[in-house]
């Protein structure tokens, strides 16, 4: 559902197959997993794994220096960074000089947040990293 999830919020101008992650730089986007590790679940990992995923991050968005670092997954985002009142939009921590915007899960464990509401929370974040900075 990512897929359909950031073409119906404007990120990519058609629907990309999984196969096409590699055209996503070309967008002006990247994904990675605050987790390396696969899971069925986001409950099968560990509140360790998450911290640990967060160092990652975080050092990895030290060296690229991206302009907004989106989380996908509330809970994700809150064990990761110990933000235990996150929610789902922009964040007032940052990483250096990089914006934090915090997106649902497109899980299907998810089920309060739609297709369509979920595009349209992906949106909201492209229109504000579409901005130029400052404004």
């Amino acid at each position: 559902m990512v897929q359909i999830t950031v073409h119906l919020s404007g990120f990519t101008p058609r629907l990309l197959k999984p196969s096409e992650q590699g055209l996503l730089p070309s967008y002006g986007l990247g994904i990675t997993n605050v987790v390396a590790r696969a899971s069925a679940r986001a409950d099968e990992l560990t509140a360790e794994e998450y911290r640990e995923g967060g160092r990652l991050l975080v050092a990895k968005v030290a060296r690229l220096r991206p302009r907004w670092l989106a989380v996908v997954g509330v809970t994700a985002y809150r064990t990761a960074f110990d933000e235990r009142r996150a929610q789902v939009g922009p964040q007032e921590r940052m990483f250096g000089s990089t914006r934090v915007w915090v997106l649902p899960n497109p899980s299907g464990l998810n089920a309060h947040w739609t297709a369509g509401t979920m595009a349209e929370e992906f949106a909201r974040l492209r229109v504000a990293a579409q901005a130029r900075p400052g404004s």
